[in-house]
């Protein structure tokens, strides 16, 4: 199957058919618990929140994800919590399997392996885009997939999430947007 035309999907399209944290919540068929759980816990750290607010803009982030995904409910909680403290900034969720057109655009290592944040700015171009773990993790991931029991793995992950409480992914989101601003600089 040529795929290229799927490679091509405007994420900013999407926007109007993504949905607010709160609804997604809502809607989840799987682990409702954990993503409202999380974002209840979550906090914006302040000096995140500060750089953040140094970048300016309005920014829309697009998320792809499924409720069932255990590195989504581990990192996207908090990355609502962050964009709800910067004024101009607004987070929506749609779902992976519903939307192939459009998550095919961003496979890693051909996989579809979520979530992902596409990020868009004020005229809906994209900006950047995250996904779908903090690098550290996802090297991490790599190197012991195969190599050990899914479940201790997967374990392991867990318990760097809980440790991290979702610091590594705000930041590296950040690094995304000041790197756009330099560059536009």
């Amino acid at each position: 199957m040529n795929i290229d035309h799927l490679r091509h999907a405007n994420p900013a399209a999407f926007w109007d058919r993504a949905i607010p944290y709160a609804r997604w919540v809502e809607a989840a068929e799987k682990q409702q618990e954990m993503w409202d759980g999380y974002y209840r816990r979550a906090r914006a750290p302040n000096d995140l929140v500060e750089r953040a607010r140094r970048i300016g803009g309005r920014w829309r982030f697009l998320v792809i994800a499924e409720d069932w995904c255990g590195d989504a409910f581990n990192t996207i909680p908090f990355l609502q919590r962050f964009v709800d403290a910067v004024d101009g900034w607004e987070m929506r969720l749609i779902r992976r399997d519903a939307n192939p057109e459009l998550m095919n655009r961003y496979l890693t290592e051909g996989a579809r392996s979520i979530p992902v944040v596409v990020v868009l700015d004020e005229t809906g171009a994209e900006a950047a885009w995250w996904g779908p773990r903090p690098e550290e993790l996802q090297a991490y991931f790599q190197a012991q997939r195969g190599r050990r029991e899914r479940a201790d793995l997967y374990r392991e992950l867990r318990t760097w999430y809980v440790r991290d409480r979702g610091r590594t992914t705000l930041e590296e989101v950040l690094d995304l947007l000041e790197g756009r601003e330099s560059e536009a600089a």
